[in-house]
């Protein structure tokens, strides 16, 4: 237990009487009096407050969580026991930011209150609830005890998944446009024969059936489709460089939610989906098809995080090539430097061997901004030169990568769902697999 305000202004009036009475403005004795009264009220005050109940905390908390998203939780408070007047503060995890709290609680005997706040988890993996916070107010306010009630709650947080239930709700086309992505689709044409029908205006001559033509006497048509059952793997990054953050999530968070969308696009069109993490914390996925996969694919995923350590890139194209020995699409999503170009080619050059590879390198949007900012100064032309001589730099990487027909794609956060939706489906369209 500690004192409470009105006990220090308590202690002010006596030692102001004492002052009084050491002027002889006052008798001793009424120093010594009121020195006794205010021990005996504390006394009784405090023994009051320790004699009270904890009273009975329940929170009412989602087992899964989304990054970024706010959420309501709910604590319910009995009071079993005499009058109590609290204040509360739930012990929610990190430094998330929470609207609602603390709160001031007066509660008679026998009844119960019930509050809602808001919370915004800014990590994902696991985290802790480790009871709620409680100050007790003794009936006089002399004292107050601080005390943690309530039980700990683990919870989950996972990558925001709302986009992923808006795309549920949408064909592969719609999901494809909702993202961003902007195909040049030939009408009919694809890999796989998927049907004969009456011939249309713009259909090109190669998908006439001569044979049908003759027989029907009127110009038929073959419809293609895509080849479905194909393999997609997705690589993400999760060393050093995908810890830089544009906004309040890191790059690898950006990453992870891009992952998502383009591996719900891939299983809505019949492929098979797999995801290999590397770097700072390792995961692996086999390619899994069915729509059930994406729940797979969250439940291996949410918990990786990046480490401040470096990607070895041929490490990782080893193991995947030992992992993944049937060809398929390899996209790998990391922030290229110069320095690591020599490591990296020697990894494409590897799964190239039996592989289409894409290489999506990211980019921090403060080089942009960098670019576009209006110069006036010395500090901000030194600034805009370092800048374009890193974009320079990335470039030549990128080429060299180019080089060897390998796809590059040179974006910011904002912009990786809908390019790597796009060359998935324009690989995918093209036959190139």
């Amino acid at each position: 237990m500690r004192p409470a305000l009105p006990l220090l202004w308590a202690l002010f009036a006596w030692a102001l009487v004492g002052a009084l009475a050491s002027a002889s403005l006052v008798p001793s004795l009424a120093w010594t009096l009121v020195g006794g009264a205010l021990l005996c009220v504390l006394l009784v005050d405090g023994w009051r407050l320790h004699r009270r109940a904890v009273p009975d905390i329940a929170r009412h908390v989602p087992d899964a969580l989304a990054l970024g998203v706010e959420r309501e939780v709910q604590l319910q408070i009995d009071n079993g026991g005499a009058p109590l007047r609290m204040d509360v503060h739930d012990l929610h995890p990190g430094a998330w930011a929470a609207q609602g709290l603390p709160r001031s609680l007066t509660l008679q005997p026998g009844t119960s209150a019930t509050f809602a706040y808001t919370l915004k988890p800014i990590e994902r993996g696991d985290h802790v609830f480790e009871g709620v916070h409680v100050r007790l107010h003794s009936p006089w306010r002399l004292w107050r005890r601080a005390l943690v009630a309530g039980t700990a709650r683990s919870v989950r947080v996972f990558p925001n998944f709302a986009p992923l239930t808006r795309l549920a709700m949408l064909s592969a086309d719609q999901a494809s446009r909702l993202v961003g992505a902007h195909l040049k689709r030939r009408r009919g044409e694809g890999t796989d024969f998927h049907q004969m029908r009456d011939y249309r205006v713009g259909d090109s001559l190669r998908q006439v059936d001569w044979k049908a033509t003759s027989r029907m006497r009127r110009l038929i048509s073959r419809e293609y489709q895509e080849e479905r059952n194909q393999q997609l793997i997705v690589v993400m990054d999760t060393g050093r460089r995908m810890l830089a953050r544009d906004g309040e999530l890191t790059h690898f968070d950006r990453v992870l939610d891009a992952a998502l969308v383009v591996s719900y696009v891939a299983l809505r069109q019949g492929d098979a989906v797999g995801l290999l993490a590397t770097g700072g914390d390792q995961r692996w996925v086999a390619p899994q098809r069915g729509m059930a996969a994406i729940d797979t694919l969250l439940q291996a995923s949410y918990d990786v995080q990046p480490r401040a350590v470096a990607t070895d890139y041929l490490a990782a194209a080893s193991e995947l090539a030992t992992r993944q020995t049937r060809r398929g699409l390899i996209m790998l999503v990391t922030n290229l430097r110069d320095e690591d170009i020599d490591d990296l080619l020697a990894a494409v050059r590897m799964l190239q061997r039996r592989h289409r590879v894409v290489v999506a390198s990211l980019r921090e949007e403060a080089l942009d901004a960098a670019l576009e900012s209006a110069t006036d100064d010395l500090p901000g032309a030194l600034r805009a030169a370092a800048a374009a001589r890193y974009l320079d730099q990335r470039k030549a990487a990128h080429d060299a990568l180019r080089s060897q027909h390998v796809q590059v794609l040179d974006v910011t956060c904002d912009q990786l769902p809908a390019a790597l939706v796009e060359r998935y489906l324009a690989i995918k369209r093209d036959g190139a697999l």
